[in-house]
């Protein structure tokens, strides 16, 4: 008998409940619509609830089901979608006011593709404005609280809302959007795991972007098993989006338990542990000998492209020259609104030459075919997720110098594989002495995406971390 609380139970375990009649839609979307009643005023992840919406669609997934009509593992499961994503008569605000009047004509892509899986929509979770930083903060729609403190800390961004609508038990999955480290780091902050699809593989149609070149579309889930489940659905060619066309689809749920023996994992060295806390580093390296005694060969790699990468990310200079062509014209017409932190970051963009911004983009392509050729025997890398773990709201937002210090922590190991064009993994691997979770980090190669589900899951089996859930209690209606 399953005793975790049904709020966090996986897609996988409450799929075999819904089937075997255990469990009905209608009753799981109730107890996570009161679960959400009961945590949203203080932790504040949800930017709009849609709670009719979600009990008419979980009658119609309940009928169905009894029918006979089953539309696979998703089916009949509630979830929310980062407020960047278009559903269809909901407005679509990307964490601005600017955009409060814009209404989606038409569903997302993705989101299009989850509705006919079956699954359930509770709402839009909070995101940093127009989804322009690593540290979760949003000054002027508020900042979700990351559950596993009582003071508020950081729940990492840009997708706030959706890591801690899924570590707090509100959903078991929630989308969210990676340019830098969007989806991974408040994963990795959050204690849930955090899937960056390698761009082009996910269809970015209808999600408002922030760089067309290193936009891609990720799920945060429970467990490795559950993203890969959303995965299967949502990932191949979408016409709305040209970089899909040459996307290949794979049976990500074939190769899932296939285990590490035999395969080559290597620590990154070393960019990636430069300056990275001491908790931090001491729980990733103590992964390897999880992987080594399942059979995994593993040892340190000297990894120079990871500072590469980082030399040819000044100033963030690609997504701040995309992000300025995308917000030009309403940042002329709507300065006021722009968060000043978010609008300075942007207006960089306006004095980057073209000359400059085809030359970064030209030396990331030729070192991404350096990674190429250095990973040709390496099935995977390990490094931290997050340089330093969550802390508090009121430290990293004090003043303009500690949020940029801060933000820029957040997003370097992450942005690394954004430039690199790797698909990456976030999995809990262990907690800090002040119980705050930490987040080993896979990558793998462009396209990859059933190796690195493969690891993560082996890493998942042979670990309690993901087991792990904040202890809520301090919010007294939950």
């Amino acid at each position: 008998m399953n005793t975790t609380p049904l709020h966090f139970q996986t897609i996988s375990e409450l799929a075999r409940q819904l089937r075997s009649g255990d469990l009905s839609p209608v009753a799981l979307t109730e107890h996570c619509l009161a679960r959400m009643e009961a945590l949203e005023p203080t932790l504040h992840a949800f930017r709009l609830p849609t709670p009719e919406r979600a009990m008419a669609t979980a009658r119609a997934a309940e009928i169905a089901l009894r029918a006979g009509q089953d539309l696979g593992p998703l089916h009949g499961i509630p979830y929310a979608v980062k407020d960047l994503f278009d559903i269809k008569g909901l407005p679509t605000t990307a964490g601005s006011d600017i955009l409060r009047d814009h209404i989606a004509p038409e569903d997302a892509s993705v989101t299009a593709r989850l509705t006919r899986a079956g699954m359930i929509l509770l709402g839009k979770t909070h995101t940093v404005q127009f989804a322009y930083g690593g540290v979760g903060i949003n000054h002027h729609h508020g900042t979700p609280h990351n559950p596993w403190h009582q003071t508020p800390h950081v729940p990492g961004g840009s997708s706030s809302g959706s890591g801690v609508a899924v570590a707090a038990g509100m959903v078991p999955m929630a989308l969210g959007s990676d340019t830098g480290g969007s989806v991974r780091i408040p994963a990795s902050l959050c204690g849930t795991v955090g899937l960056k699809t390698t761009v082009g593989q996910v269809s970015r149609a209808g999600v408002f972007p922030l760089s067309w070149s290193l936009d891609s579309v990720g799920a945060l889930t429970r467990s490795v098993e559950d993203a890969a489940l959303v995965y299967q659905c949502i990932h191949g060619p979408d016409p709305l989006d040209p970089s899909t066309q040459g996307a290949e689809c794979h049976d990500v749920m074939a190769t899932l338990r296939r285990g590490v023996r035999g395969l080559r994992l290597a620590f990154a060295e070393t960019a990636f542990w430069d300056h990275a806390d001491a908790e931090v580093t001491r729980a990733v390296r103590q992964c390897g000998d999880v992987f080594a005694n399942l059979g995994a060969q593993v040892e340190p790699i000297a990894f120079p492209e990871a500072a590469d990468a980082l030399a040819l990310n000044p100033g963030g200079l690609v997504i701040a020259a995309e992000a300025y062509t995308i917000h030009r014209e309403r940042l002329e017409a709507h300065a006021d609104q722009y968060d000043p932190i978010i609008s300075s970051r942007i207006i960089q963009g306006q004095d980057i030459r073209a000359a400059d911004y085809f030359q970064t983009t030209q030396a990331w392509d030729r070192l991404r075919q350096q990674v190429a050729q250095t990973l040709l025997d390496v099935d995977a890398l390990l490094v931290p997720a997050t340089m330093i773990p969550a802390k508090p709201t009121a430290a990293v937002d004090a003043d303009t110098d500690a949020y940029v210090q801060h933000n820029l922590s957040y997003l370097r190991n992450t942005s690394i594989g954004n430039i690199l064009d790797l698909c990456g993994l976030s999995v809990p691997c262990g907690f800090t002495s002040e119980g705050l979770p930490i987040g080993l980090m896979i990558y793998t190669k462009p396209r990859h995406e059933a190796m690195l589900l493969r690891i993560g899951y082996a890493f998942e089996q042979a670990t309690s971390w993901h087991l792990q859930m904040p202890n809520t209690s301090w919010i007294a209606s939950s």
